[in-house]
């Protein structure tokens, strides 16, 4: 049976392969820089490697474009690795210095393509669909027995996230009605955080899009379901004089957008800074060409992919108890006692 440090072993050899195939492909020096980039950027085809003559392997994928009425589909391979442009119809298309798709004649596009990042996501989906299809079919075959294995490992998590995430936020009452989301988003954070961690992976949670999406969903659900009470809060600040109310009116406001901004960046940072510094860490042995600071970079390498490991669910528990901790913000009921009343 492959074991855990079977993987691990050979995730550090597929990330040192694919560094060492990168650092040979051009007798120019080695761009630490570039290669990063290249790892945390999004882009049109999912690289695979580079051989030592410089020939990319990857795996195109579909672009779609919008420009002026017209719907443009045609596969990332038709680019040749940013080298050639495509012609469809009277509209010519070049991938551009950033990585984005522009027409040559100065037309407008919208990008609609399967990006790596969607490629990720889309991989995430699939997998957690297999997963909780697996654990709900145990549950079905398995009535009134103890959870075993995955169903096991699952349910633990679950009744964690309830327990412990869930009614401490937003209550024996309220919680079911927002359960299924928080557990959503754990889940899919999760996964997408530990697919950035396979050699050639995707760096879906550490691009913005992702994380201000994921933000959004959390910003609406928690001021959809705001009651009275929250927006009484913001609007006319209870409880405080009349002057301080009209100064407070504009941070409360304010302070709807900062809380998932503040979802947004820390999620954003904390898995691209990983990713940043293992990269970086490795990159020194071709920096300076020398086989033997592998004796020392190695172990801080696997003392850093153990800890983005743990940094990967880290950062879902905390962008999942902080969405429930903002909702339930938005829907808890208090008690205002007026002095003036008991006299």
């Amino acid at each position: 049976m492959i074991n855990f440090w079977t993987l691990l072993g050979l995730y550090l050899f597929l990330e040192t392969s694919f560094l060492w195939a990168k650092a040979n492909q051009s007798s120019e020096d080695f761009n630490t820089n570039e290669l990063i980039m290249h790892h945390v950027l999004d882009d049109h085809s999912w690289h695979l490697l580079t051989t030592s003559d410089g020939h990319h392997v990857s795996i195109p994928l579909p672009v779609i474009l919008w420009c002026e009425g017209n719907l443009d589909i045609f596969m990332s391979s038709d680019f040749h690795h940013g080298e050639a442009t495509v012609k469809k119809g009277d509209r010519e298309y070049k991938i551009d210095e950033h990585n984005h798709i522009i027409e040559l004649k100065g037309k407008k596009v919208l990008d609609f393509s399967i990006t790596k990042n969607v490629a990720s996501m889309i991989v995430s989906v699939i997998i957690l669909m297999i997963i909780f299809f697996k654990v709900a079919g145990a549950y079905k075959n398995r009535k009134n027995q103890a959870p075993k294995g995955l169903q096991a490992f699952i349910e633990m998590i679950v009744v964690f996230i309830r327990d412990e995430v869930a009614i401490p936020n937003l209550g024996e009452k309220n919680y079911e009605r927002y359960l299924p989301y928080l557990i959503s988003i754990f889940f899919f954070i999760w996964v997408n955080n530990l697919l950035g961690l396979i050699p050639t992976g995707a760096n879906a949670s550490g691009n913005i899009a992702f994380t201000l999406t994921l933000a959004v969903f959390t910003l609406l659900i928690t001021n959809f379901s705001g009651n009275k009470e929250y927006w009484s809060h913001i609007f006319w600040t209870p409880g405080v004089p009349l002057p301080l109310r009209v100064i407070m009116l504009p941070v409360e406001i304010v302070g709807i957008f900062t809380k998932p901004f503040a979802l947004m960046i820390r999620l954003f940072a904390n898995i691209t800074a990983g990713h940043i510094i293992i990269l970086s860490l490795i990159s020194i042995i071709f920096i300076f060409k020398n086989a033997v600071l592998a004796l020392a970079v190695g172990p801080a390498v696997i003392a850093l992919t153990f800890l983005e490991l743990f940094v990967a669910i880290l950062q879902s528990y905390i962008f999942t108890l902080l969405s429930a901790l903002f909702i339930g913000m938005a829907i808890a009921e208090h008690e205002h006692h007026d002095e003036e009343h008991h006299h």
